[in-house]
């Protein structure tokens, strides 16, 4: 009974990453994501597949791999996407006609905040 309903478990918090990443995909943006959040999910998932390892090896181990794949790729989208919208900033503000610096490049830019990146 215990692996059952771990399994469901796994299973129902599983049927949600796929969808996560196909929204990070297709939004192309990092707002609205927490880098803190999903690596504590990872970190999660480590401990029960380290568990698994260790004291219980069943076919849930399954489910736990399932699931960190996608989170280990959406923490991947992550970082593309706050590229793409770092970039966005960058062309919008030099479409306002905002001075760049002559050898200025996105990567160089923080928003005209002085303050780096912010995470959403």
């Amino acid at each position: 009974m215990r692996q059952i309903l771990e399994s469901t478990m796994l299973i129902l918090f599983g049927i949600s990453w796929p969808v996560n990443v196909l929204k990070s995909w297709r939004t192309r943006s990092a707002k609205g994501k927490s880098l803190l959040f999903l690596s504590l999910i990872f970190a999660g998932y480590i401990a029960g597949i380290i568990m698994k390892l260790l004291y219980s090896r069943d076919y849930v181990m399954v489910f736990y791999f399932f699931n960190i794949t996608f989170v280990g790729a959406d923490i991947l989208l992550y970082f593309r996407n706050r590229r793409l919208d770092r970039e966005r900033r960058w062309l919008a503000a030099a479409g306002r006609g905002r001075r760049l610096r002559k050898r200025e490049t996105y990567d160089d830019w923080d928003g005209g905040g002085g303050g780096g990146d912010k995470i959403a």
